[in-house]
């Protein structure tokens, strides 16, 4: 990349930047939006699988896809808000296809208590809960639960962004969050 070109795509915001990829489909602005992202999509794979190497893959494979769906970002959010709402899709349709795989389908395996899913559930019991049992049982539970949860609590998504990455609305995005949380402290009292 010339060096005037390479300056002018650092100066762009990320959504400017998607649409000149769009437009030109060059690939070595595509490449600033890989620099801007690769570390953070990474960790979040890392979150979904095991092996520092399926993080790897799954990162690559993100932004192979990204680069062909690019197209379909139509600026409803910020450009950071889409792609995290991608990347966890992503991930969960991986981690889904593998679970199937292994005929190990553990999908809302933990039965909640009924009377217990109405319970509202505060942010500090969440706080609360001891690190090491926490990511044992954030491991135990469904792979969309555990997305909606590292939304709120790893990378502090706003209500409206995890409302925008669920494409639903307020009180469907509490009720998801409410019982994401119910489940994982049900998790956690079993370890």
């Amino acid at each position: 990349m010339s060096k005037l070109k390479e300056k002018v795509s650092t100066l762009l915001s990320d959504e400017d930047l998607v649409d000149r990829i769009v437009q030109t489909k060059d690939t070595c602005l595509f490449a600033e939006i890989y620099d801007r992202y690769a570390q953070k999509i990474y960790h979040k794979c890392l979150s979904f699988v095991k092996s520092t190497e399926e993080a790897q893959d799954l990162t690559h494979d993100i932004f192979v896809k990204l680069f062909l769906k690019l197209k379909s970002f139509k600026h409803q959010s910020k450009f950071s808000t889409w792609l995290y709402s991608f990347t966890y899709n992503f991930c969960l349709n991986y981690v889904n296809r593998e679970l199937a795989k292994q005929k190990n389908i553990f999908v809302n395996s933990y039965e909640l208590d009924e009377n217990r899913l109405e319970e509202i559930i505060s942010d500090d019991e969440i706080y609360k809960l001891k690190t090491e049992k926490l990511e044992l049982a954030l491991k135990k539970v469904d792979p969309e639960t555990k997305s909606i949860l590292l939304m709120k609590y790893q990378d502090d998504f706003s209500l409206k962004e995890i409302m925008d990455v669920f494409d639903i609305g307020e009180s469907a995005t509490k009720m998801r969050l409410n019982r994401a949380k119910q489940k994982l402290i049900e998790v956690y009292k079993t370890i």
